[in-house]
């Protein structure tokens, strides 16, 4: 009889293990991808300029003291919405308010810029561009030396998996660190697996890079991965009991019947053979 029992707890370790793949399989994303990286004990250096990507949408203005100089190189605005100023402020005029048109980056890594025409944008950094510019216009084009800004129209971050408010966050000031990143997204959750964290990151070539990150370690904040940059994907990944939550109800509840029922049976015939 004890053969019997050991038979059926074999049956459910077996269950519960094969449950166990079965859902990491089906709940966990980008499986395999990204090798654990080691960062060392190093002086925290300068946060080096991104560079520039295929599909990064920019606002670049070009201003100068007269603004009759510097208007052939911006773009007209984008007629905005009406807006009725209320009462209370003594006025019931309408009034339109423009915005900025942005340059696309396109797929040969090119922004269409007015007067200078195509540059290659994609693998410069904001800096570089904005350099490339001032040497096309000034003192060729125009007498009057330009300030010219150049700013993301979208500096975003996705946060994906088990975080308490995952989403893409919007970056105004174009830094974020991972820990404000995780912060902005609520922290992790319970079931967060804090040491494989993958991040994601696409190059100005398009490739992209997949990494796993240790959130316990203290280098992390001296590693070229601490600031996240355009469009990052950061992953945590659900551990095991939370993957096994999703399949209780089939799989699991199956088994736990089945199990049942041969304990129920075990018993009865226990009981006949007494």
């Amino acid at each position: 009889m004890k053969n019997l029992y050991y038979f059926i707890f074999l049956i459910l370790g077996a269950t519960t293990i094969f449950s166990s793949c079965k859902a990491y399989k089906e709940t966990v994303y980008f499986q395999n991808s990204g090798q654990p990286i080691e960062f060392k004990d190093s002086a925290q250096l300068s946060t080096p300029e991104p560079v520039l990507k295929t599909g990064d949408l920019l606002i670049i203005t070009v201003n100068t003291i007269t603004p009759e100089a510097s208007a052939p190189f911006n773009l007209p605005l984008v007629p905005g919405s009406t807006i009725m100023k209320p009462y209370n402020q003594g006025a019931t005029a309408a009034t339109s308010m423009g915005a900025l048109q942005n340059f696309l980056i396109d797929k040969n890594g090119e922004i269409s810029f007015p007067v200078i025409g195509n540059i290659r944008a994609a693998g410069m950094t904001k800096t570089a561009l904005k350099e490339y510019i001032k040497k096309e216009i000034y003192p060729v084009l125009i007498k009057e030396e330009p300030i010219i800004t150049i700013r993301y129209a979208e500096f975003k971050v996705s946060m994906l998996g088990e975080f308490n408010r995952p989403g893409v966050l919007s970056v105004n000031n174009e830094r974020i660190s991972i820990t404000e990143a995780i912060a902005q997204a609520g922290d992790l959750t319970i079931y967060g697996q804090r040491n494989n964290v993958l991040l994601i990151r696409e190059d100005a070539n398009g490739n992209r890079e997949t990494v796993r990150i240790d959130l316990r370690d203290s280098q992390l904040i001296n590693s070229p991965y601490y600031f996240l940059q355009q469009n990052d994907v950061i992953y945590v990944q659900p551990n095991n009991a939370k993957s096994r939550n999703k399949f209780f109800g089939t799989a699991e509840s199956i088994s736990i019947s089945v199990i049942g029922t041969l304990i129920s049976l075990s018993s009865l015939i226990i009981t006949i053979t007494r």
